[in-house]
């Protein structure tokens, strides 16, 4: 990998959604930070600047067989996320890149330049069986960089070619740039779109996803998706108890109201480092509500703060978690929202035919 940095990086951690890095939990010596006496410098200067690393990855489709996972395989062009959110369950995965999961996350993205030339390699392989194709599966494919390096599009585009199946997740309006494509994939039956929606209250969302979309500003883009005859859902993910669990009923209605067709939601997953990362962040931004939401959440995690089991990542156990389900599954139905969309396509799957030009043999075929 080979890394380009966009601006010279700054020490200041401002409009970032973590204040520290954690040290990585496969490295043999750690480093502790400590106060020098000039704490005063982290409340000047500039916003810590993105850095840009080159992934050299000659596959770019991730397989799955996780049982509680509605498909088997997914895309993602960039590794880590510019967005900040601190509940984010990917964060982890940078420690394996030789990265914190903490601001470096957030900083030093993996992208892909290749991803698109990657992804028709593999669709024209005689062997390969379509199924849809989750894009954003880990890290959101419309994050601000996405707007200079545009790898996301460029993936639609072979998708769109090859008529093969995709549902993509975000949570940035960045989505409508590419309605083009996504509303000639949908009137195939191969497009699906599903916005994160965490809160409806613009304050909550700065301070938990710093450079994600505004709440107002995704309820836009599902009503522009929707608009376009694109099915949209809404994730109402993560629900975090004791601090944005109350809007369930009504993020569903915004959003059934805005166009959405489906809806799901996902109790908050906090594996690895991203337990002590927001649980570091709850204290610092809000400390009366901390203690209450830290109890809430282990309620739902059998006294823990994450349960990795397949069985109840996504819904957890326990009366609460229970309480939580319950709800959803009413509002769902009283706002007409399928909790299991109907499929993509996956029959109109088609290699392209090579490019005819002058003294090239056509096919018979």
């Amino acid at each position: 990998m080979n890394a380009r940095t966009i601006i010279p990086r700054h020490t200041t951690f401002e409009k970032r959604g973590i204040a520290q890095d954690p040290a990585n939990r496969f490295e043999s010596s750690h480093r502790d930070s400590f106060d020098d006496g000039w704490e005063t410098l982290a409340e000047a200067g500039p916003a810590t600047p993105t850095v840009l690393i080159r992934d050299a990855t000659r596959s770019i489709i991730s397989r799955n067989d996780s049982p509680d996972l509605g498909f088997d395989r997914g895309l993602n062009p960039y590794r880590g996320c510019e967005h900040g959110c601190i509940y984010c369950y990917a964060r982890p995965t940078h420690a394996y890149l030789g990265f914190s999961p903490g601001l470096d996350f957030e900083t030093k993205l993996i992208f892909k330049p290749d991803a698109a030339s990657l992804l028709e390699r593999e669709l024209s392989r005689k062997s390969y069986i379509p199924s849809p194709i989750v894009l954003g599966s880990n890290t959101d494919p419309y994050q601000p960089v996405e707007r200079q390096l545009k790898l996301t599009r460029a993936v639609l585009e072979v998708l769109d070619r090859f008529n093969h199946p995709v549902s993509v997740i975000t949570k940035s309006a960045g989505v409508l740039r590419d309605v083009d494509i996504l509303q000639r994939m949908a009137s195939r039956n191969l497009a699906r779109v599903h916005l994160s929606i965490t809160t409806l209250d613009p304050r909550l969302a700065r301070a938990m996803e710093p450079r994600a979309a505004s709440p107002a500003r995704r309820l836009d883009a599902v009503a522009g998706l929707a608009g376009a005859g694109i099915p949209v859902g809404v994730l109402a993910a993560p629900m975090i108890p004791g601090l944005n669990d109350a809007e369930l009923e009504a993020i569903l209605e915004s959003s059934a109201n805005a166009g959405a067709t489906s809806a799901n939601a996902i109790l908050l997953r906090l594996p690895h480092e991203v337990g002590a990362l927001f649980e570091k962040w709850l204290n610092r931004t809000m400390p009366d509500r901390a203690a209450r939401i830290l109890s809430l959440i282990r309620q739902t995690r059998g006294g823990a703060l994450n349960d990795p089991n397949f069985t109840s990542r996504f819904k957890g156990t326990g009366p609460y978690a229970n309480l939580l389900t319950a709800r959803f599954k009413r509002a769902a139905r009283q706002f007409n929202l399928s909790e299991t969309p109907p499929p993509l396509d996956c029959a109109r799957f088609a290699r392209p035919l090579p490019a005819q030009g002058p003294g090239t043999q056509m096919s018979l075929f």
